[in-house]
């Protein structure tokens, strides 16, 4: 039998008179538990194992600048065609921690607690979901940070101002180091965001944090099997990794894309918090063509979790297909 509307509406009907029917004898109700379980998941690339520890997700109404260069009713379009609410955008955090078989290696820190408590608990998860993971602060070798932005940064301490990895030494991509660290481009920069920015990174990296940074530079490894890959115009030292072992690799984006229902897609829409929008794109196109060409996992932290997928062209753009989730590692 062909399944069509008017079946489809007969069974809503039917599950409509259900009420009328003789009640039955009430189980024991339990309550709703009001929230998600602890988010992680793990994959080997090689013999090393990656585990995705979400930061949460925040969502917010989509403003006329959230893409630059695209009309609102466009986004919004595109928004209704993934199958998202057209008014509004939801943003997703997918720090990394890399167990190297010799290294423990965060990959970028989230929002941090304070944002954890100002959102209640919907960002800045970072922290409790890493200790759910059963990985303990403390044991963490390195924490890479792949640009200075505060859902990336702001993690690099505890609520009372600490260094939230102890143990740890902090590398830096050289070229973003320079940038936010340097008076004259501080003076600057413009009111709101950007001066903002500015002024975070300096509390961040002054907290304690300023004798364990390294800077380090693109087309090295970082760690032994994490090479850096210079992909500026998000910020002008943004950094993405190719993460390899054994013949097996996976490409871990950074920001090269924000949520890719929109940027992967549409690969020539600039963002609000792209700093240099037109190099973005070129470096979006570049990224992007190589992983469909080359058929390589990419790891997105701004993916939907676990944010594992692989990317084909299609059209002007690109189409990403999220991994199949694997109950094993």
């Amino acid at each position: 039998m062909t399944l069509t509307r008017r079946h489809a509406l007969t069974s809503a009907a039917a599950l409509a008179t259900a009420p009328l029917l003789p009640a039955l004898p009430a189980k024991a109700a339990a309550p709703v538990a009001g929230k998600q379980n602890a988010s992680f998941y793990r994959y080997k690339v090689g013999d090393a194992e990656v585990t995705v520890v979400s930061d949460g997700a925040t969502t917010f109404p989509l403003a006329d600048n959230f893409v630059t260069n695209a009309k609102k009713e466009d986004v919004s379009t595109a928004l209704e065609k993934a199958f998202r609410p057209r008014d509004q955008v939801t943003i997703y955090f997918g720090p990394l921690v890399i167990n190297t078989g010799g290294k423990l290696v965060v990959i970028d820190t989230g929002n941090g607690p304070a944002t954890f408590a100002s959102s209640k608990g919907a960002a800045g998860q970072f922290a409790s979901n890493l200790a759910a993971a059963g990985i303990d602060s403390k044991a963490v070798d390195m924490v890479v940070i792949s640009h200075f932005h505060s859902d990336h940064v702001n993690g690099l301490l505890t609520a009372d101002g600490q260094p939230a990895f102890p143990n740890a030494e902090v590398l830096v991509p050289s070229v973003e180091w320079k940038y936010w660290m340097d008076d004259g481009e501080m003076s600057r920069a413009p009111a709101g965001r950007m001066e903002g920015l500015f002024k975070n990174n300096r509390r961040v990296f002054e907290a304690g944090l300023k004798k364990k940074v390294t800077p380090y530079d693109w087309g090295k490894d970082v760690v032994p099997g994490l090479r850096a890959v210079e992909t500026i115009g998000h910020t002008p030292g943004h950094t993405s990794y190719v993460l390899s072992s054994g013949p097996d690799t996976v490409f871990i984006q950074s920001d090269v894309t924000n949520n890719p229902d929109l940027f992967a897609r549409n690969p020539g829409w600039q963002a609000f918090f792209d700093q240099d929008g037109p190099q973005a794109e070129v470096t979006r196109r570049k990224v992007y063509d190589m992983l469909a060409a080359d058929r390589m996992r990419v790891q997105g932290f701004h993916y939907p979790f676990p944010g594992l997928a692989n990317i084909e062209k299609d059209g002007t753009g690109y189409r990403w297909v999220p991994a199949p989730w694997n109950p094993s590692i």
